[in-house]
């Protein structure tokens, strides 16, 4: 039995790259939103979360109509590159940013808040500016929780069916992920291959999963670096 492995590498890489594009983008936002007095601060912080209550297939029928050729960003984006983001890796690696990024804001926004003030304060009193705060005082104080949103972020992508489907079809090579190509082996009765992919798929979140609370059960014992 022969199996192509490609949409375990392309799945790899897609969930590699959201997941740090994620941290990037979501640790900056989960600190504001956890810091912020301003009322536009509920509201977005609902907005982020609506991935977790909205049906897959909602959120991706809006992300195809937004990204899209007629869409505003799927427009500007051909007309700056030349190429389209539907049906493209470029696009579900968007889609998979805006899927998944609750699964990575909300674990550091509850982190960020349980932060003792008194350690900022104290930090502020020896002359430490904001930045320095965040990166020398809050960001080692939460390591925990980075790992665990690093980890949720990259397990929601591998996991995504619903939104990669609506915006990356189904393409051989480009944009048939691993959850698509289980489905795909289902449809067409290769039972044999399904297996393999999905026994593949369930020991790797399993072991990751095992990783992440031996990580966070260690670092617990050990206690917050300063």
């Amino acid at each position: 039995m022969s199996i192509d492995w490609t949409p375990v590498w392309l799945t790899l890489k897609l969930a590699s790259l959201a997941s740090v594009l994620l941290l990037i983008m979501g640790t900056p936002l989960a600190w504001w939103l956890s810091r912020s007095r301003s009322r536009l601060a509920i509201p977005i912080e609902a907005l982020i979360a609506l991935p977790l209550v909205l049906p897959p297939t909602v959120l991706g029928f809006y992300l195809l109509v937004l990204l899209g050729p007629s869409g505003p960003i799927g427009f500007a984006w051909e007309q700056l590159s030349g190429g389209r983001l539907v049906f493209s890796f470029g696009g579900l690696l968007v889609g998979s940013i805006i899927h998944s990024l609750p699964f990575v804001v909300q674990p550091l926004v509850g982190a960020f808040r349980s932060i003792d003030n008194r350690l900022l304060e104290a930090a502020a009193v020896h002359g430490a500016a904001p930045f320095d705060r965040f990166v020398n005082v809050a960001v080692p104080l939460c390591r925990p929780a980075f790992l665990a949103a690093g980890t949720l972020g990259f397990a929601h992508v591998i996991g995504e069916f619903g939104v990669v489907l609506m915006i990356g079809g189904n393409i051989r090579g480009e944009t048939e992920l691993l959850s698509i190509a289980i489905y795909d082996r289902v449809e067409m009765l290769d039972y044999a291959q399904a297996h393999v992919l999905a026994a593949g798929m369930l020991t790797f979140s399993a072991l990751v999963l095992m990783v992440v609370y031996w990580t966070n059960r260690r670092i617990s014992l050990v206690g917050p670096v300063t």
